[in-house]
């Protein structure tokens, strides 16, 4: 009775920490979802482009959100590995591969609005030359 109740108490503790990392597991998939990327290929104005950029900055703010959430849990699994176990290291592994993933995810997300807002700018610059002669031409 003792070695069953030990069995289930060990199996629960090990399932909270891997249910917490399983579902921080998809932050580190592409942030580019169909609609995101439809928008990307169809912004034509400044606005359209800064627009997506910001969507972009969102998700990053986002994904360095679960990236601290995700350093805080190796350090505790670093600090206090007595409470998981043998499986300590599997979950310090796991946790460590994710904030990897997180942190490529934050950078290529950063880029890409990066991109956008240049795009917007260059634009705005283009508008810009573009409406100057026409009004010079009018001052004459």
């Amino acid at each position: 009775m003792k070695t069953n109740l030990v069995r289930i108490f060990a199996a629960l503790s090990v399932m909270g920490p891997l249910a917490l990392l399983s579902s921080t597991a998809t932050a580190a998939q592409p942030v580019d979802t169909p609609e995101i990327r439809a928008a990307a290929q169809n912004a034509t104005t400044s606005g359209d482009h800064e627009a997506v950029a910001k969507h972009y900055e969102d998700v990053a703010a986002q994904v360095q959100a679960k990236l601290k959430e995700q350093k805080e849990l190796l350090e505790q699994y670093q600090n206090k590995s007595y409470l998981y176990g043998r499986q300590a290291q599997d979950l310090q592994s796991h946790t460590e591969a994710l904030i990897r993933a997180h942190e490529q995810t934050v950078t290529a997300t950063i880029e890409e609005a990066n991109v956008h807002r240049q795009t917007a700018s260059k634009l705005q610059e283009k508008h810009a030359s573009d409406s100057q002669p026409a009004n010079s031409v009018r001052g004459l």
